[in-house]
């Protein structure tokens, strides 16, 4: 934990001089706000019952926020006067009938956002626990003396991520990938400890071959 304090510390110094002013760093803060809405898995659930018994949802209750969620989502905006973006923010969750928690003394909402982002570029086609294992390895690279102490060191060292070196971590992650984001961050980790992955069909590097593998999650394999 102190790690990652000292990381939302240096995110607003690097923030606040990239910015140069307090105006600026602010409104770039509200504007990836949404990820402070990202939903636990039993906020899922109840989002999904809920429009599932008003007749905006037909799928199943199964905690992932996918996109008939997300279409759900919209059409229960639509038809209440709120903004339409298929996401459940503050005032979408106040007209279902539940409240955000708020994570007093987690990361920043740019590490969630950025966290997120990689789930979404690495893994957007693998399982939710695909997407989870995927986080968790980042922020097992955060806690390992191997590996730089914060969540943008670790996503950002150089050829550390595929996702990063073609450009794919700029696109804008979905629910999914930040409630996978979020599980990951309330401990869920699926891998093990893992601090590698790596697809086995793709993969020609002899070294990362020669890894101990924990375990195989759809198409990647997590190792230490």
């Amino acid at each position: 934990m102190k790690k990652r304090i000292f990381a939302l510390v240096t995110a607003l110094v690097f923030a606040l001089v990239g910015a140069g002013t307090i105006t600026t760093l602010v409104f770039t803060y509200n504007n990836v706000s949404v990820v402070s809405a990202a939903l636990t898995t039993s906020e899922t659930k109840l989002v999904q019952t809920r429009l599932k018994n008003w007749g905006y949802y037909t799928g199943n209750v199964d905690g992932i926020y996918g996109s008939k969620t997300r279409s759900a989502v919209r059409k229960f905006q639509q038809n209440n006067g709120l903004q339409v973006d298929g996401i459940v923010g503050p005032q979408t969750a106040a007209a279902i009938g539940f409240f955000l928690k708020s994570d007093d003394n987690s990361v920043s909402n740019n590490d969630l956002y950025l966290l997120a982002k990689c789930v979404y570029a690495e893994a957007r086609g693998e399982s939710y626990v695909g997407q989870v294992a995927v986080a968790a390895v980042i922020l097992n690279r955060v806690e390992s003396d191997k590996f730089p102490n914060t969540i943008a060191g670790v996503i950002y060292q150089p050829y550390a991520f595929t996702a990063v070196s073609d450009g794919q971590i700029n696109l804008e992650p979905d629910q999914t990938a930040y409630n996978a984001a979020r599980d990951a961050l309330n401990g869920w980790d699926p891998t093990y400890g893992s601090l590698y992955y790596f697809n086995p069909a793709t993969a020609t590097s002899s070294w990362i071959w020669s890894r101990k593998q924990v375990v195989t999650i759809g198409k990647h394999v997590f190792a230490i």
